[in-house]
């Protein structure tokens, strides 16, 4: 999750060694049935529970909607604690394995990620051919997100022009103004979201998750989750420990941080990856910084400060401040395949002024598209999941001491990171969750994945998800970037399809 400009900003709180040894898996696992299931559970674990059970009889309607993609909509309760009043509609596609009844639901992360769009332009450069065949591929938008009643809150000329706003939270004389502006936005999330607004939370989204596994057909529920992902599966799993099939959570994040706790970790582990792209920009001969790592980074700090108090423009005019900017910088970090892309651009900033490979990269984060338009509503999301999941503090002197403590242990990124619990602090509906350890006590086995290198996901929250589940095994890639599986190596890739095609999960503790 990168960097939000002034709203999105606001709400953030918030991608190649030998393996060690695979072994077959724990006695929580077994080799899929026919159905596609582990083995059954009880018929008592298999009913509806208690005023859902119209919910819980529906069947998907699957039609086609592009050449190899299956389309599908499934009604949940906007509110559980109310099935019998209102109802929402939540939007589903497959990619249809032509031998396989097994399906595998998905998530890319977020929150506020579409698994409609993984589904449709990810899945076949990710997802092995052997996990291709083995299953039907489910994505879903989660409740408030993309196709599935989405959270709207302004339109694309507004996004694009508070992307624009020089607003630097950590600067006092910007604060008020920053206060004004997401109080409005806030208001406009009420106004054109409606009382769904109150409902987008993840154990809300959870709770879904196993109204689509009914529908499905499945007793049990096999699931790949990435990034934010991960927080949703664990969640369902917290909840359904019987309903977990095989579960694979990859670049975890830790359900027992506060939101304090998740910027702090999240300030580390970018400032760790600088360095590490550092190290091989200065090495380079287009690196637009030069000399040790120390040196470079203290160059880089210094052209931030520069872009803090006179913004670039593009060549399509539009101002780009240093919050964007930061945006546009950090999305490289989370794959190292793209650090070289990283370098170009940041030697054409520095160099010759020019911002707009930057912004690209900035407007890539945003979804905003060639024509000015953006393709989701992923940072409305955002906003919206967040704020209800945790509380957040924004009493002005501990948002200070946050920011200070943010610039010590991050000096390049820290006060960019700073501030964001004022979005929620205006947000018209308070938290309904907290932070608490998820143990999914009687749950299958669930394989989670970390990166040591992993700065969105810092690698000891995959350590921290591992030890509270039930029953987990920790798989880890030695290696930089965001999550593992789909861009590391082949032994993640083997590791992750040994365990939900066959059943056959790693070792405890192995290490690819």
């Amino acid at each position: 999750m990168p960097v939000r400009s002034l709203k999105m900003q606001l709400a953030a709180v918030g991608s190649v060694l030998a393996l060690i040894g695979l072994t077959s898996c724990s006695a929580g696992s077994s080799v899929p049935e026919a159905d596609g299931t582990n083995a059954a559970p009880s018929a008592s674990s298999a009913a509806a529970p208690k005023g859902l059970e119209t919910y819980y009889s529906q069947k998907l309607d699957w039609k086609d909607c592009g050449d190899v993609l299956e389309c599908a909509t499934l009604k949940v309760p906007l509110d559980y604690s109310d099935p019998s009043g209102e109802s929402i509609e939540l939007s589903l596609n497959r990619r249809a394995a032509e031998n396989a009844s097994a399906n595998l639901l998905i998530n890319p992360g977020g929150p506020g990620g579409s698994g409609l769009d993984m589904v449709e332009s990810s899945v076949q450069s990710m997802f092995s051919e052997d996990l291709q065949a083995a299953y039907n591929i489910i994505g879903f938008d989660p409740r408030g997100v993309g196709k599935s009643s989405p959270v709207t809150c302004q339109t694309d000329a507004e996004i694009d022009q508070g992307r624009q706003e020089n607003l630097r939270a950590w600067l006092p004389e910007d604060q008020t103004q920053i206060i004004e502006e997401t109080d409005d936005y806030a208001a406009d999330c009420t106004a054109n979201t409606g009382d769904l607004l109150g409902h987008v939370d993840t154990v809300s989204a959870a709770k879904d998750m196993d109204v689509i596994r009914a529908a499905l057909g499945d007793k049990q529920l096999d699931y790949l989750g990435f990034s934010y992902g991960t927080f949703l599966g664990s969640t369902y799993a917290d909840l359904f420990p019987k309903k977990v099939g095989r579960f694979v959570l990859d670049g975890a994040m830790d359900p027992t941080s506060q939101a304090s706790d998740l910027t702090k970790a999240q300030a580390v582990g970018f400032e760790n990856e600088i360095d590490a792209w550092l190290a091989q920009c200065v090495e380079s001969e287009d690196c637009p910084f030069s000399g040790s790592v120390a040196e470079a980074k203290v160059q880089l700090q210094q052209f931030f400060a520069q872009v803090e108090n006179q913004p670039m423009v593009s060549s399509d005019g539009r101002t780009v401040p240093i919050i964007d900017f930061v945006n546009g910088f950090i999305l490289p970090l989370y794959d190292n395949s793209n650090w070289p892309y990283l370098t170009e651009a940041m030697a054409s900033a520095v160099n010759d002024g020019n911002v707009d490979s930057i912004l690209g990269f900035a407007d890539i984060a945003a979804d905003r598209q060639i024509d000015g338009t953006y393709s989701s509503n992923s940072s409305d999301a955002f906003t919206a999941i967040n704020c209800l999941d945790r509380p957040m503090n924004a009493n002005s002197d501990a948002m200070s001491e946050e920011a200070t403590e943010l610039m010590r242990v991050a000096p390049t990124l820290g006060k960019y990171l700073s501030y964001g619990e004022i979005a929620c602090d205006v947000w018209d509906h308070k938290a309904s969750g907290h932070a608490e350890e998820l143990n999914a006590p009687g749950s299958n086995e669930i394989l989670v994945v970390g990166t040591t290198g992993d700065p969105a996901t810092p690698y000891k929250w995959s350590q921290s998800l591992a030890k509270q589940l039930d029953n987990a095994t920790l798989l880890t890639y030695e290696g930089h970037g965001h999550t593992a599986y789909g861009r590391s190596n082949d032994c993640i890739t083997d590791a992750v399809d040994g365990y939900l095609i066959d059943g056959k999960g790693p070792a405890a503790n192995s290490q690819c």
